[in-house]
C-alpha cells in the first residue's frame, strides 16, 4: 500500500510514471473536477488520455478539440468573468495537460500540470462560495494516485 501525504511525495510518485500512466492518472484528476465544466469535449478528451495506446490521429484530434475548448473557456472568463467560468477554464487546461506532447516540459509532467489546474478549478469554485477546498482537492488527488498505484 502506497502512502502519499504531501506534495513532495505526490510529485515524486508522479515522476516515476510513464507518459501513458501520467496521462491516465491525470485524467482521473480531471474527472474529479469534471462537474465544474459544462463543455462535453473535456470528457471526450479524457477517454483518449486514459487509453494506454491511443492512435496518433486520436491524440491529435483530441489535442485540437481540447485546445479549442480551453481557448473558448478563457475567452468567456474575460475581465469580469464568473468564477464558474474560470473553473471551467482550469478544468479544460487540466484536460489539455493530459495530452501534451512528450518532452514539452522537462520539469513538470502532464499529471502534475493536470493536478495543479484541477486544484485551481476547485479554488475558483471556493472563491465563489467562500469555502476553502484547496486542501481537500490535494488530499483527493493523493488518494486518487494511491488507488492508481495500488491497483
Amino acid at each position: 500500500m502506497s502512502t502519499i501525504s504531501n506534495d513532495s511525495q505526490f510529485r515524486d510518485a508522479l515522476n516515476r510514471l510513464t507518459l501513458a500512466q501520467q496521462r491516465a492518472v491525470g485524467a482521473r484528476f480531471v474527472e474529479n473536477v469534471l462537474s465544474l465544466s459544462s463543455d462535453p469535449r473535456v470528457a471526450q478528451v479524457l477517454a483518449v488520455a486514459k487509453d494506454a495506446d491511443p492512435s496518433a490521429d486520436a491524440v491529435n484530434l483530441a489535442r485540437r478539440s481540447i485546445k479549442a475548448a480551453s481557448l473558448e473557456a478563457h475567452t468567456r472568463c474575460g475581465s469580469d468573468g464568473e468564477w464558474s467560468d474560470q473553473a471551467g477554464y482550469f478544468v479544460a487546461r487540466a484536460a489539455e495537460a493530459c495530452l501534451e506532447p512528450e518532452g514539452r516540459s522537462q520539469t513538470k509532467g502532464p499529471a502534475w500540470k493536470a493536478a495543479m489546474s484541477a486544484r485551481m478549478a476547485r479554488t475558483c469554485l471556493a472563491a465563489e462560495s467562500d469555502q476553502d477546498s484547496h486542501d481537500s482537492e490535494s488530499q483527493a488527488q493523493y488518494n486518487i494516485l494511491i488507488s492508481y498505484l495500488d491497483a
